[in-house]
This record gives C-alpha cells, structure tokens and sequence, in this order.
C-alpha cells in the first residue's frame, strides 16, 4: 500500500488528510493518507527514514519554508516563489519540492475578477503569501504585501487607509488569523472602507465564514473562503506523485 501525508504542526483539524481518504475510498486506491505532525523541522528527515511506502508528502504551516533546505531539488516555480506544499518522493527516494498552492490559487480567484485593471493587497508574508504574490504576477495583477513588520517595498497595517482600500480592490488574508478554534480573530484592517467592488478572499477554510469573510461581507464586498483552492491544489499535488 502506497502511503501520503501532510506534514505540519497542530494538524488536527486537516483539510488533506480527510480529502485524500474521501478520495481513496470513492476512486478505490490502495493507498493511506496520513498526518506527520513534528514539533520541529528537524524531525523531517526521521519522517522520510521510518515511512519507507511514503511516496509523496503535502507541507503546511509553518515548514513551507524550512523544509527547502531538506530537499535534493526544486521544482522551477517552487524556486521562484520560495515555498513548497508538496513533496514528491522518487523512485530513489530523493525529494523533489513543488508548490501546488499558486495552481490552486489562481484557478480559484481567476472566475471571480469581472473586467477592469485590479490592485491587490495580500495580508502576510508567510510561505502561502509567495504563492499568492505569484499567482497575481501570472494574472498581471499589482500587489503590496501588508505586515505586522513591513519590510523594504511593503507596508503595515497601521498604514492602510480609504485612499489605499479604493486603490486595492482584492484583499488576500493568508495569515492564519481566524483559524479554528480562534474564530474571533481577524487581521485588523479599516472594513469600513470596504464596499461591492471589493473581493475579498480569505485562504482559511475552517470555519467557512471567518470574522474576515464576515466583516467584509458586511460592508458588501465579494467574498471567498479558501476550500476550492484547496481542493484545485491537492488534485495538482496527486497529479505530481502520479508522473
């Protein structure tokens, strides 16, 4: 039997592992979908020695970034963006890093632009952030990082204001703000100054409706929790272990 995971931190609450053995179970593949839960990168490479049936891995919070260094080499998009959500496991046992995330992404939020030249915001800076940051690069469409430490070429969120809001009509939450059991927690940004020509897409899932999707709803902006991205890059992940 053929064995998968999703490696991450507090990973309880997965999205993978359920969608992969709902996926096993209705197509009939012989294979098992587990959580490897480590305290520290570190243990990565323990994961890969005692799991010799593993043959490709998903990467969530917070190793999207530090399990690179543990890779033998990196898909050309991977490298650009500078993250990695899956990890294809060769026939040697050498590991080859991808980022299925800017698929999903992309495809996801590609149905929601109406015509008209878009700005975007993307609150965060984390390993999901790059994959937003290139996604928007492939659609031609602007952007500025928002950070609760802003770096050269970003700005804070102490910065943002009407003038910036009307200017950005996308407004991307990858942090992991309202995530369960959290759910009060939002990323703090003026929502009054949200309005119907605003989107705004959330890459939290659980819950559905976050108080981010909810604050900007209420002000009549569109918005979009991050389940179908989700679903779009574990497909293209499962495509990847399978060529």
């Amino acid at each position: 039997m053929k064995l998968y995971g999703l490696l991450g931190k507090n990973i309880d609450y997965s999205f993978s592992r359920s969608y992969f053995s709902e996926k096993f179970r209705k197509e009939a593949i012989n294979a098992e979908y587990r959580n490897f839960d480590i305290p520290e990168i570190d243990n990565f490479e323990a994961v890969i020695k005692e799991n010799e049936a593993l043959k490709g891995l998903n990467v969530t919070i917070p190793y999207k970034q530090s399990v690179m260094e543990y890779l033998d080499r990196l898909d050309v998009n991977a490298e650009a963006i500078g993250a990695v959500n899956t990890i294809k496991i060769e026939e040697d046992r050498s590991l080859t890093g991808y980022n299925t995330d800017y698929v999903g992404f992309s495809a996801a939020i590609k149905p929601m632009l109406k015509n008209g030249n878009y700005r975007a915001l993307i609150l965060g800076t984390g390993g999901a952030s790059k994959a937003v940051a290139f996604a928007f690069q492939k659609l031609g469409i602007k952007y500025l990082y928002v950070s609760r430490n802003p770096k050269t070429g970003q700005i804070s969120y102490q910065d943002l204001d009407e003038e910036i809001l009307q200017k950005h009509r996308i407004i991307v939450n990858t942090t992991p703000l309202g995530t369960f059991p959290n759910t009060e927690d939002h990323p703090d940004i003026p929502y009054q100054y949200l309005t119907q020509d605003h989107l705004a897409y959330d890459l939290i899932y659980n819950p559905s409706t976050t108080k981010f999707i909810e604050l900007a709803a209420k002000n009549g902006a569109t918005t979009s929790n991050g389940l179908r991205m989700l679903q779009l890059q574990a497909e293209k992940a499962w495509e990847i272990w399978n060529t």
